[in-house]
C-alpha cells in the first residue's frame, strides 16, 4: 500500500512539475503594474489567447494616434514557422518556443518594414495569476524593451 501510494504521488508530483502554463483567456493592460515605453508602446489594451494542443491564437487590440485596430495570430507550439499578417499587410513570420520547464514561451517575429525587417520577441509567462510579456523590438530606428502585465477577465 506504501509503494501504491509512493508511485501515485510520484506520478502526479511529475505530471504537476512538467505541465505546460496555458494562457488562454481574455486579458486586459495593467498599466500600472507595467513598465511600457515612454513616448510610445507597443501594449495592447486587451489580448484574447486561446491555446489548445499544438495550436495558439493570440488576438490583440490596440490603439494608435486615436485608431483602434486588432490583430490576429495563428501559432503552432511546436516551433515551425507560422506566416500572419503583419503591419499595412505585410507578411509576418513567427516561430514559438517552449522554455525547457514549460513555463513560459518565446515568439519571435520578424516583420519587414519598409527596407529592412524588424524583430520582435516576446516571452510570455504566468506570475501571481497575471499574464506577463517581456517584448524587446529591434531595428535600425533603434531598440525598445516592454514589460507588460495583463490582467485575467
Amino acid at each position: 500500500m506504501k509503494k501504491l501510494t509512493f508511485l501515485l504521488s510520484a506520478i502526479l508530483f511529475t505530471s504537476l512539475a512538467f505541465a505546460q502554463s496555458d494562457f488562454s483567456g481574455t486579458w486586459k493592460l495593467n498599466s500600472s503594474k507595467s513598465k511600457l515605453g515612454d513616448q510610445f508602446s507597443f501594449a495592447p489594451k486587451e489580448i484574447i489567447v486561446v491555446q489548445k494542443g499544438n495550436d495558439m491564437s493570440v488576438e490583440k487590440h490596440s490603439s494608435f494616434q486615436d485608431q483602434d485596430f486588432t490583430t490576429n495570430d495563428k501559432l503552432t507550439l511546436d516551433g515551425k514557422e507560422c506566416i500572419n499578417t503583419g503591419f499595412m499587410d505585410s507578411e509576418k513570420k513567427s516561430t514559438v518556443v517552449w522554455s525547457d520547464d514549460k513555463k513560459s514561451l518565446t515568439i519571435t517575429s520578424k516583420v519587414p518594414m519598409q527596407d529592412e525587417t524588424m524583430t520582435i520577441i516576446e516571452v510570455y509567462k504566468m506570475d501571481a495569476g497575471n499574464m506577463v510579456i517581456e517584448s524587446k523590438a529591434s531595428s535600425s530606428y533603434g531598440d525598445m524593451e516592454e514589460t507588460q502585465v495583463y490582467d485575467k477577465q
